[in-house]
């Protein structure tokens, strides 16, 4: 139906529901007094008429004569007359000759009898309207007393059209009169059905109905289209009268969800205009279809009881806290929309039924914003640096236009836009997630502009699906997904520097296949590829005669899971040989060019497999005398060594480093890691210098420890200059047991401070009733059965009851997944932390 007849329906319902309440006029005489002969020869076709016939008015007539005069001017609303016909004494016909026919009242469309009512049935005015009308809205009003005859009637409608079913204990009564008016309006575009069986309220409903009441439910059959399943049902919760009847299917008749592209403060619907308000879900491009879906769950919990509508943050550039996913406006004037962050939609319901709710959430968002403030400044109580820092910058909006949001519906189709995409697998309630996504956003102010290159994330918290199928067992992870090709998984340090190296060196082939021995030359310069001579430190060349297919496979697959950390280039034409004597080795081998080629060293590679020419090239790649730093120490603790480390207060001096450097070339240099540590750019070495010693020790100190093997320290004399041959010296007196230990490292474990937050009991002591393993799509109960994952793994999926499908196949249930990130349940989570 067209928006005018919508409108023109509504306000001629609505006249009507006024008009029957008007007074009637003494000088108006709606009831007509007609002869038997004037009254029939003036029916028109097409019109309808109720009919009293009497010879005169007995006492006990009168008080029927009255409700009969009473409803004439209700019914000529209709177009309904009604009159009462005078039959002269000697007239014998059928209606007035006849004593059983002078007590009826007969109803006529044109001169055709439709129904005779008994003149007790029709005891005041709300039973003449009631019967009169439901004897003429015969086709409109079907009346059933079966559930198999309501459900007949519900298969036939659904994909066509709705259906108005409605109980009334009687006939005759103000409900009956009501849904028969609301019928006379509304019965072309609804299928009204009636029954005043309470067997038959019983049968179709899910809980015990209050039978001695009228009610009055909606039936969404026009959207269904499986047989099996009953239509969506929206129960009117008012009393049954003409009113809230108009209200109620007004109301079932506005679109489900609303999309808005203007300000909300001027946003006008239906449901504000009856005195609802109205709920927005605020969205974005990335995640439109979650949004949308979402905003249906919701409007379908909330309907006939508030509006939903999706408000979108991209069309308007709204200046509104990127921390709100809903808000709220209701039809007072004057109050402003509220903008809130709730966790679910269980929220949103409960903020509609509760009004005073989001003055409440108001006040504990402001709670904790104070308990938050007094948290961060107890820095006794934050035994987590991330958490810490997270939680002190919470209010900080982060960039991230430039990171797309992936969700189940654009996780595949984008992996195939770009030829390297970019994904950051995170939790938004876990604190390491949320600083690495703070990296994350600098990485993309580096690389804007990059070709061939997508930055985007995947919420897991939201969409644990995609990061199941894609084996995310732990929060971070990123991966770089090649187009129609492999990913590879980074295993590196967080920082900004180190992401974007990683990336950046993921565009190129690892290893790359070098075609001539200028170009393996110029590899070896650091001149090929251009483009990445920023972000490498060294070039290998694995070097291989044509022959050497095995050796070649080994060094490929090698290179595979080293993409991304180095850059390695492949040499393999004829004249290999040559290239490799002019390093002084044979094939086959690995050349390392350090600082653009001024020095290459030359290694023999004897081991064939994969992962020992991964280890090889780790190695390798370890500086002579490196700066310790947090970055890099992991790599240096692998080796299991016995640490020779320099600590120095700022850049060690020319001396020092010449001597050390010396002293890591020589031959005991396999023995140990020679190294040193810049208090001033790695402050944390102060702490180290403090668990060594009682005191601190002057600058610049030499230390032997051996993290791995009894935990000894041993401090080089300050009285003797750090020079190799004295530094030699004293390691033999070490290896002699001459020399006594500064202090012995205790061989406990190092634990955190206070135990690690164990979520899943969280979850099961906050929700007792929900299991573990049940998904959090639903409230629903679901059944599980075990599937292959794609590492052959089995994995328990979850399967919607019957319920949950008829409701919504693919409805997003409990969690709001729109573009604020869901940090709520991190913050509660962190409240626990000081009474750990």
């Amino acid at each position: 139906m067209s928006a005018q007849k919508d409108s023109w329906v509504s306000s001629f319902s609505f006249l009507l529901f006024c008009a029957s309440f008007i007074p009637t006029c003494g000088s108006a005489r709606v009831l007509q007094e007609l002869s038997p002969q004037r009254y029939f020869s003036a029916l028109q076709a097409g019109r309808a008429s109720l009919a009293y016939f009497s010879h005169n008015v007995s006492p006990g007539a009168q008080p029927f004569l009255q409700q009969i005069e009473n409803s004439a001017e209700a019914l000529q609303d209709y177009g309904i007359s009604v009159v009462k016909v005078n039959c002269p004494k000697e007239d014998v016909s059928r209606y007035c000759g006849k004593e059983n026919a002078l007590r009826k009242a007969y109803l006529f469309r044109g001169n055709m009898l439709i129904r005779e009512f008994p003149t007790d049935a029709l005891f005041d005015v709300d039973s003449i309207v009631a019967n009169v009308l439901f004897a003429l809205l015969f086709n409109e009003v079907k009346y059933v007393e079966t559930l198999a005859d309501l459900q007949n009637i519900e298969n036939a409608l659904k994909g066509k059209a709705n259906m108005v079913f409605a109980y009334v204990p009687a006939t005759g009564t103000a409900e009956h009169r009501a849904v028969m008016e609301a019928a006379f309006v509304y019965g072309t575009v609804h299928q009204f059905v009636l029954t005043t069986e309470a067997t038959l309220l019983k049968d179709s409903s899910t809980d015990e109905p209050d039978v001695s009441s009228a009610s009055l439910v909606f039936c969404h059959c026009q959207r269904a289209t499986d047989l099996v399943q009953p239509c969506r049902r929206t129960a009117m919760e008012q009393a049954l009268t003409m009113l809230n009847i108009h209200r109620h299917l007004k109301l079932m008749g506005a679109p489900l969800v609303t999309e808005v592209a203007e300000d909300p403060e001027k946003v006008s619907t239906v449901h504000l205009q009856l005195g609802l308000p109205l709920v927005f879900i605020l969205s974005q491009t990335e995640t439109y279809e979650a949004d949308r879906r979402t905003a249906e769950f919701v409007a379908w919990q909330l309907l006939g009881k508030a509006g939903v509508a999706l408000l979108s943050r991209d069309l308007l550039g709204l200046n509104v806290l990127r921390r709100s996913n809903i808000a709220l406006k209701t039809p007072d004037e004057g109050v402003p929309i509220k903008y809130l962050l709730l966790e679910d939609t269980d929220e949103v319901i409960t903020l509609v039924k509760e009004k005073n709710k989001v003055k409440q959430i108001q006040e504990d968002e402001g709670e904790e914003e104070d308990e938050d403030e007094k948290e961060n400044n107890n820095q006794d109580i934050q035994d987590d640096e991330v958490v810490e820092a997270v939680s002190r910058d919470k209010k900080r909006e982060l960039p991230l236009e430039q990171i797309r949001v992936l969700t189940e519906e654009t996780f595949h189709s984008a992996l195939l836009e770009t030829a390297r995409t970019v994904v950051l697998f995170y939790a938004s309630w876990e604190s390491v997630s949320l600083a690495v996504l703070r990296s994350y956003t600098e990485v993309a102010d580096h690389l804007e502009g990059t070709q061939g290159v997508l930055l985007s994330r995947v919420n897991c918290w939201d969409w644990p699906g995609i990061c199941t199928k894609e084996n995310v067992t732990q929060f971070p992870t990123i991966k770089i997904y090649e187009k129609g090709a492999r990913s590879v998984i980074y295993d590196g340090m967080w920082g900004t520097k180190e992401l974007t190296s990683f990336i950046m060196l993921s565009r190129v082939s690892c290893p790359l296949k070098l075609a001539t021995i200028d170009e393996a030359e110029g590899y070896l310069r650091g001149e090929f590829p251009s483009e990445l001579s920023s972000y490498h430190h060294a070039s290998l060349l694995g070097v291989f005669r044509p022959a050497m297919s095995e050796a070649r496979e080994a060094f490929e697959e090698a290179g595979n899971i080293l993409s991304g950390h180095v850059t390695m280039g492949m040499y393999f034409e004829d004249d290999a040989l040559a290239l490799s004597r002019k390093y002084g080795v044979s094939p086959p081998a690995l050349l390392l060019a350090r600082g653009g080629g001024e020095s290459v060293e030359s290694i023999t590679l004897s081991k064939q497999s994969a992962q020992d020419l991964v280890q090889v090239i780790r190695y390798e790649l370890l500086d002579i005398f490196p700066e310790i730093t947090v970055q890099n120490l992991p790599h240096y603790l692998q080796l299991r060594k016995p640490f020779l480390i320099l600590f120095s207060d700022g850049d060690i001096g020319q001396m020092e480093s010449e001597e050390m450097l010396k002293l890591a070339k020589g031959r005991p240099q396999q023995a140990f890691v020679a190294c040193w540590l810049n208090l001033k750019k790695t402050p944390v070495g102060r702490g180290i210098l403090k668990a060594y010693f009682a005191t601190m020790p002057s600058l610049p100190v030499l230390i032997w420890v051996n993290l791995h093997v009894g935990g000894q320290v041993f401090k080089f004399p300050s009285e003797q200059s750090i020079a190799e041959m004295n530094i030699l010296s004293w390691l033999e007196k070490l290896k002699a047991g001459l020399e006594i230990p500064s202090s012995t490292l205790s061989e406990e474990d190092w634990k955190p401070p206070l135990p690690a937050y164990d979520f899943l009991q969280m979850m099961e002591t906050a929700m007792p009733e929900l299991p573990l393993h049940t998904s959090h799509h639903h409230k629903d109960t679901l059944k599980q059965h075990p599937s292959e994952s794609p590492g052959g793994d089995t994995v328990m999926q979850d399967e919607p009851s019957q319920e949950t499908k008829a409701e919504k196949v693919g409805s997003p249930g409990r969690d709001l997944r729109g573009t604020a990130p869901r940090l709520a349940a991190r913050e509660k989570q962190a409240k626990r932390h000081s009474e750990l």
